[in-house]
């Protein structure tokens, strides 16, 4: 897929690997919008980058039908997420523990369907936004792994239904696989590891390798919806030492 000219809608694309993304798809000459709450930050985006920009709550499932309604982009990317609230399961509350239930997988599910319904023109790509959480956990964030690998599988689910339906359209589950300072949820994460390790937050994401900024993996994502090796792949992992890697294949 060439980028140029294509419409692109960004959620959560204000702030964060969101931002990066949208820094990416800018770069390549996409034409974005980006879905975000935050008039301030959603100001600013518009104002460095020149994207269009959409005040709006992603767990809205009316906005969510009005704005693919109206836009039809060629690419949607759901990145939009809450912060998870950090501590042992020991501690947390049940509003604690699935505060990312009630939001990442609630407005994955309504965009979802959405695109579904619809439907976006054959050969759109839905990208989703998941988490190496999605593979390993995270002790310290409650019900986030869970939430993540859930959004994983919404992924899997909606190619399935576009394959019954015939509808063409492409859904590709997107997994960082190392925590990431400057986004809000990664500073969140290291700060809650380190405290307990009696590291800092710098030390602890040293573990993971190689740094991945969020403009760095905008322009991975980017690689993802531009390189033919890619075009077939289902779930691809994404780090600063390796790059893009494959982890499943074409959905059955």
């Amino acid at each position: 897929m060439s980028l140029k000219d294509k419409c692109a809608v960004v959620t959560g694309g204000s702030r964060g690997l969101g931002l990066g993304l949208v820094e990416a798809l800018v770069a390549e000459g996409a034409k974005v919008t980006v879905v975000a709450r935050g008039a301030e930050a959603l100001d600013a985006v518009k104002a460095r980058l020149g994207v269009a920009t959409i005040s709006a709550d992603v767990t809205d499932r009316a906005a969510a039908n009005h704005i693919l309604a109206d836009i039809k982009p060629d690419i949607l990317a759901l990145n939009a997420g809450v912060t998870p609230r950090m501590g042992r399961l020991d501690q947390l509350s049940w509003e604690d523990f699935s505060v990312a239930w009630e939001t990442d997988v609630k407005a994955g599910l309504f965009w979802l369907q959405a695109a579904l319904n619809l439907p976006l023109k054959p050969g759109s790509r839905v990208l989703v936004g998941s988490s190496g959480a999605a593979v390993t956990g995270s002790q310290m964030s409650g019900g986030y792994g869970g939430s993540k690998r859930m959004l994983w599988f919404m992924a899997k689910y909606a190619n399935g239904v576009s394959q019954e339906l015939n509808l063409g359209i492409r859904f590709q589950a997107i997994v960082p696989r190392q925590m990431i300072l400057g986004t809000g949820t990664g500073d969140a994460a290291a700060g809650a590891y380190a405290g307990s390790m009696g590291i800092t937050p710098e030390q602890f994401v040293a573990r993971f390798g190689a740094p991945m900024p969020p403009r760095t993996f905008g322009d991975r994502v980017v690689s993802v919806l531009e390189d033919p090796q890619y075009a077939d792949g289902m779930v691809f992992g994404l780090n600063g030492d390796d790059g893009v890697t494959i982890m499943e294949g074409a959905a059955a």
